[in-house]
Order: C-alpha cells, then sequence, then structure tokens
C-alpha cells in the first residue's frame, strides 16, 4: 500500500491573535498562522541583566507566560516548509521577529521577513512576494534602547528610593517627558499678570438704513504710528475714549483679497493623538489601543476579519499614490470636480528624529465610509475611524476660500485735529473646500477663529459711531499641557518616538508623577521633587537636547551608520560617575504629601495622600491634631464602559467579597465581579475581565482569549 504524502504548509508569525485571524483569511490554504502575543524574550525583570563590563551584553530569558507559546512556535516551524516573520513594520517589530527565532532555535537565515504597512489582499501579496533577511541594524537599534533604559531604570530608581520613597522610577524619555511638565508649572507659578486695554468702536454706514450694518473696528493708535498702542490702565483708556467720542469717523482703505486655507496633512501617530484627544477626548493609551484593533483586523460579518486603517505608528504624511488616486476619483463621485486640487496634494514635512519612511495613516480603502460599519464595529472604534477617514479625505481636497477683508478707519477731533486709526477685519467663506469634511481641533478652543461679516464699504465713506466699548484685559500665563499638546511639544523636542509617546503619558500618571486636572496636566510635588534631584545629580538625564540627541544616535544605530556598543559607552561612563556621586551628595527628600480634593470627614481640613509602612493612604493634613485616615483607593486602569470613569476596588459588606465599581458611584452604579483590565476587548472594543491567570473575556461579546501584554510592556520598557 502505497504511503500516503504529506504536504507541508509555511508558517507565519505575528503578534496578535486578531491579526492572526486578519492574515489567515487573507492568505488562505497553505499557511498557518500564529500569535506570538508580542515579545517571547525580555531582560528578567528581578536582575540587571546586563553585564556592562562585557560589551553591554544583555542576558534574556523566555518570558515564563511565554513559554508554552515559544514551545508551540518551535513546534509549527519544525513542521513547516517555509516561515515567515511578519511582526510590525519598525523597529520593535524587527526586534520581536529575531527574538522569536532566538527562542524557537530557528535560524534566522532560514526565516522570512515580511513587511507591510497595510493589511490587504495586495499589500499582503506584494510583501510575500518580497521576503527580505532580518535587518540587523534595526535590532541592535532597538537592543541599544532597550539596554540604555534598563540601565537608567535599574540604576537610577533604586537611588530614588532610598532617597525619597519606595516603588518611584526614572527614565531617560521619562523623566524629560515630566521635566516639560514641570518647568511649565514653574512657569506658571511664576507669571505675573499685566494689565492692558482695548478700544472697541461699534460703527453703521451714515446713509438711510445703514444701522442694520453695524460693525465693530478696533482703536490702533494715533494716526500713522508704526506700533500699535499699548493701552496699560483704566485712566488712560478713559482719556481717549473723551477723545474718540466726538471724533468724525470715515472709511480710509479698504483691502480685499482672497484668502485660501489648505488642508492639515494625513494623520501621523502624534497628530492622530492629538486630534484624538481634541475631539474625542480620548487618551494616548486609548487611541493607539483603538487604532491597534483598526489595523489588525476587525471582524465585518460576512467578510470576515478586515483591517481598516494603515499602520498606526508613523511620522511620516506620505501617502501612496494608490490611496490618493482613490481618494480623489472619490471625492469627484461625491462632491464634484471643483472639490479636487488641480494635482494631487503631497505633504512632506519631516519631524525631528523621524525614523522608518513608513506612510502615514489612512483607512485601506476611502470607499469603506463609516456610515457603513456603524452596526458593526464599537462605537469608539467608530469614532476613531472616522476621524482617520475624514483627515484623509480631506487632505486631497480643494482648498477652503476665504474673502478676507481690512478696513482702516480714521477718526478725527474737531477742532484739536487730534487723529486716531482704527482697523475692522472679517473673512467670509466663499467656498467650502475641504472643510465640508472636515476641520481641526485647537488645544485651546477660545483660539479658534471666528467669521466676521463687514457692511459693504468705500474710500472716504462717513461712518456714525455708536457706541465706545474699553474692555480691561490681563496677560494670561501659558497653558498647562494637555496629553495632546505634550505629545506636540515631545515631538517637536525629539523626545522619544511614535511608539513611546502613551507608554510614556501612562507611566507618568501611573506613578503619580503628573495629575490630570480638568483635562490639563500638572506635576505632583512629588514628580517636581524627582526632577528637582535629578536636575541637580544626573542632568544630562532630563536635559531635553541630550535626550532627543540619544534618539538621534539610535537612528543612526539603525542606518548602520553608527555602532550600539560605542554609544552605549559613551553615555554610560558619565552616568556611573554621577551615580556614584549622588550616592553621597544627593539629599533626602521627606514629607512630600500630595494635595487632594478630599475633606477630612472629622475636622473639614483637606486630606493629603501620605506613604507608610504598607502603602499610600489617606491622611488629614492637621494631623497630628486630627488622626484621621483612610485608604486610597487604587485604579485599575479600566474606565466604565457607561460614563467613562475609573473602575476600583470595593468591598461588600456581607463577606468582605471583592468587586469592581464606577467611581462615579452613586451617579453611575455600574459594576464588575471580575477584575476590569486596562485593555480594550480585540474584537469590539468594549471592556474585558480577567478569567483565570492568563485569559481574558468580554463584557459585551463573546470574545475569550489570552490578554494583551504589549502595553504593558512597553510602558515597563520606558519606566524601569
Amino acid at each position: 500500500m502505497a504511503q500516503k504524502k504529506t504536504t507541508k504548509t509555511s508558517l507565519v508569525v505575528v503578534e496578535s491573535p486578531a491579526k492572526a485571524r486578519t492574515l489567515s483569511r487573507i492568505l488562505g490554504k497553505g499557511y498557518v498562522v500564529m500569535a506570538s502575543m508580542g515579545h517571547v524574550r525580555d531582560l528578567p525583570s528581578n536582575e540587571l541583566a546586563v553585564k556592562v563590563d562585557d560589551g553591554f551584553t544583555p542576558s534574556y530569558r523566555v518570558l515564563d507566560a511565554k513559554r508554552k507559546v515559544v514551545a508551540e512556535l518551535r513546534k509549527a516551524a519544525g513542521d513547516a516548509s517555509l516561515i515567515y516573520l511578519a511582526t510590525d513594520p519598525d523597529r520593535e517589530g524587527e526586534a520581536i521577529s529575531w527574538h522569536i527565532t532566538q527562542a524557537a532555535k530557528i535560524d534566522p537565515s532560514a526565516a522570512r521577513r515580511v513587511v507591510f504597512h497595510v493589511i490587504t489582499e495586495q499589500a499582503i501579496a506584494q510583501a510575500f512576494r518580497e521576503p527580505r533577511a532580518i535587518d540587523m541594524k534595526l535590532v541592535q537599534s532597538q537592543q541599544a534602547r532597550r539596554i540604555l533604559d534598563r540601565l537608567v531604570g535599574y540604576l537610577l530608581s533604586p537611588l530614588l528610593w532610598k532617597k525619597v520613597r519606595r516603588g518611584l522610577s526614572a527614565g531617560r524619555v521619562q523623566s524629560a517627558a515630566l521635566r516639560l511638565v514641570v518647568d511649565r508649572e514653574r512657569e506658571v507659578a511664576a507669571f505675573v499678570p499685566q494689565e492692558y486695554w482695548t478700544i472697541d468702536a461699534d460703527l453703521a454706514p451714515t446713509e438711510r438704513d445703514g444701522r442694520d450694518n453695524p460693525f465693530s473696528a478696533r482703536f490702533q493708535g494715533h494716526h500713522g504710528a508704526r506700533k500699535k498702542a499699548e493701552i496699560k490702565d483704566r485712566d488712560h483708556a478713559e482719556s481717549l475714549v473723551a477723545d474718540l467720542k466726538p471724533a468724525a469717523y470715515i472709511v480710509q482703505e479698504v483691502k480685499e483679497r482672497e484668502s485660501p486655507r489648505r488642508p492639515a496633512p494625513p494623520f501621523i501617530t502624534s497628530t492622530l493623538q492629538q486630534e484624538a484627544w481634541r475631539k474625542l477626548r480620548f487618551s494616548a493609551k486609548r487611541t493607539m489601543a483603538l487604532a491597534q484593533q483598526l489595523y489588525e483586523g476587525i471582524s465585518l460579518g460576512g467578510e470576515g476579519p478586515v483591517g481598516l486603517i494603515t499602520y498606526m505608528r508613523t511620522d511620516s504624511t506620505h501617502m501612496a499614490h494608490e490611496a490618493v488616486m482613490e481618494i480623489r476619483h472619490f471625492v469627484s463621485e461625491r462632491y464634484g470636480p471643483e472639490y479636487v486640487p488641480n494635482a494631487p496634494r503631497a505633504y512632506t514635512r519631516k519631524v525631528k528624529g523621524a525614523q522608518e519612511a513608513h506612510e502615514a495613516i489612512r483607512p485601506t480603502s476611502i470607499r469603506r465610509e463609516p456610515e457603513t460599519l456603524k452596526a458593526r464595529i464599537g462605537a469608539d472604534q467608530l469614532a476613531l475611524y472616522q476621524l482617520v477617514w475624514q483627515r484623509a479625505l480631506a487632505c486631497q481636497m480643494a482648498d477652503a476660500r476665504f474673502d478676507q477683508t481690512t478696513i482702516d478707519i480714521l477718526a478725527e477731533r474737531t477742532p484739536s485735529r487730534e487723529r486716531y486709526d482704527l482697523r475692522a477685519t472679517g473673512s467670509v467663506l466663499r467656498f467650502p473646500g475641504y472643510l465640508t469634511i472636515y476641520q481641526e481641533g485647537q488645544d485651546d478652543p477660545a483660539a479658534e477663529e471666528t467669521e466676521a461679516r463687514l457692511p459693504h464699504l468705500e474710500k472716504e465713506q462717513s461712518l456714525e459711531l455708536l457706541g465706545l466699548r474699553p474692555l480691561q484685559h490681563f496677560t494670561q500665563p501659558p497653558p498647562r499641557y494637555t496629553e495632546a499638546s505634550l505629545v506636540k511639544a515631545m515631538e517637536e523636542r525629539g523626545i522619544g518616538r511614535p511608539s513611546t509617546y502613551a507608554p510614556i503619558l501612562s507611566t507618568l500618571q501611573d506613578r503619580s508623577y503628573i495629575l490630570r486636572e480638568q483635562g490639563r496636566l500638572r506635576p505632583s510635588r512629588l514628580g517636581m521633587a524627582v526632577t528637582d534631584l535629578l536636575k541637580a545629580h544626573f542632568s544630562e538625564i532630563v536635559d531635553l537636547d541630550f535626550t532627543s540627541t540619544m534618539e538621534e544616535e539610535m537612528d543612526e544605530i539603525a542606518r548602520g551608520e553608527r555602532e550600539w556598543v560605542p554609544v552605549l559607552q559613551d553615555f554610560y561612563t558619565p552616568f556611573a560617575r554621577d551615580l556614584k556621586r549622588a550616592e553621597t551628595e544627593m539629599p533626602r527628600v521627606r514629607d512630600i504629601d500630595e494635595p487632594t480634593d478630599e475633606v477630612c470627614p472629622t475636622c473639614g481640613r483637606p486630606m493629603v495622600i501620605k506613604t507608610g509602612r504598607f502603602g499610600r493612604f489617606l491622611s488629614c493634613s492637621g494631623f497630628p491634631e486630627c488622626r484621621t485616615s483612610k485608604p486610597l483607593v487604587q485604579k485599575t486602569g479600566a474606565l466604565c464602559p457607561r460614563c467613562g470613569g475609573d473602575l476600583v476596588p470595593r468591598r461588600s459588606r456581607k463577606g468582605g467579597r471583592t468587586f469592581y465599581g464606577c467611581s462615579n458611584y452613586p451617579t453611575c452604579n455600574f459594576l464588575v465581579n471580575e477584575r476590569p483590565l486596562p485593555q480594550p476587548c480585540p474584537t469590539c472594543g468594549s471592556l474585558l475581565v480577567a478569567r483565570g491567570r492568563d485569559r481574558a473575556k468580554c463584557t459585551a461579546c463573546d470574545f475569550i482569549g489570552p490578554r494583551a501584554e504589549a502595553e504593558e510592556r512597553e510602558a515597563a520598557e520606558v519606566s524601569v
């Protein structure tokens, strides 16, 4: 009897189950797609694990939670005819692929690396036609960053434990980002408001029915003066009002011009995080979790898992030619040819230290309109997808056009012949262009432009004064950062990279270094104390230019322009010297009580957060006169699916059973019995809860699977 011939299949390894499902659908028979669930190896958490005197050799270990995954990958690799590593298209993804080969005993030269920035049938087919070897320059760059952050975290953090309190952390990028927030807070504290006044004149044409067309003009100063007048106090304002009341007002000049406004570029990681905060109030962490789901693929019923957007960790505004042409055709069909610019728009903005030349973040197909997905994906997923879809569509639409009018007015007082200048400006939308679909948000809503319509006026035309409005103002301090504006500042200063913005912000808040108040970020007393210590004893760690320079050196390693060991040695030599000196010279910091909004139920004084032998707790600020204290509720990191409040642990009155409820109780009475997880459901975006030791289940759909670990690992790499 003839032996049955077996046909070997190709093994494809990706990071997540969602991505695996999407690729399985696209690749079809002949391929087995498996998920590594992120990194399979890392530096152990209980030791430095870097041999500094032996060329900074790292001692990697297979993660305990990944031993079963690695065993399964090793077996599948032995049964496969070909092995493809299809992890994410950046340094982190390159490093994950290399670690998989090391842990699963796969010959790196036998494995084929496939890279794609969008999960569509065309892109996948192209990637599998052009596999390459693992790029060790990218791996070494990621390894250098990992070792650098390990050296800072594991050598500097214990010093902070000794000098300040246990449980603190410092990080090369984290500490520089914290300094931005601390420096801004000190600018706010040192700011001295300056009084100033403006005078607005309400005017109208003097002809019949002219009062039906009133408008306002602002006082500029004495006629012909080169600089706008400064009105510093009430007396000065009132004297000018007295001069202006009897004056005759005449139109001196009317300037009209068309003012085009160009659409913003398509999203990169930082601008997506900024706009998602401005318009949706999504944190950077939430935005990236949702974007990951949209990229890796979401089940759309009969279509199966579909990747909805391109790769979300990018600092390139480039869009593929096919995508641009698809958008232009769509715009012409939907809005008309006048909404299509004469030539495709190309955006070449390059951020400081931009690395891999990815595409911008865009929909995989502009023809997959948000309206068609309403009943098929989660509400938050839909909101973020709509934002990406609108921005990509708008960036290839015609300019908005405004009629910009400036009217210069002469106020002349007789008989003194005292003359003053006033100016009225107005902007009227003549053609909406891209504004039909999208308008970029603002960090400060008060800064958004308003449209003012002016009456038609001619030179030498007389005007009637209807009233004068002297207004008192005070200069304002620089605004505290929001998540959006902090990400923008980090990007501009070259602090961090697209993959690190979200975990940095999460770490700073989780460590209570920064606090969020009404959407703004301010440093805690602890954050300010740690920053001051680092500035005094480790100036390079918190030096913004130094941090940016280190990022550039990581880029040079990735391009093969520098070797990774000398880069680490150049950093470590002065760092070790500073560390030894700080052991004896850094002072101990005591009594860093953090203020809270809670009031002591016994005496009415404010409660503060203190740290004792059993951790952090709330205590009356009147201690020792008042000894009232109570536990500090620990946040789970998960948000209430009803109102967005924090889900916190509580204990039942009977039996002391732990459950989890919304912090906005009794306004919101949502609760779950299982521990909520900060990561959203990869299928529908709803709340996940823990199931067993290493599984998760969704509270809204039938998803049950392994817990996501990527965000927790990224946060650890930045902070530890």
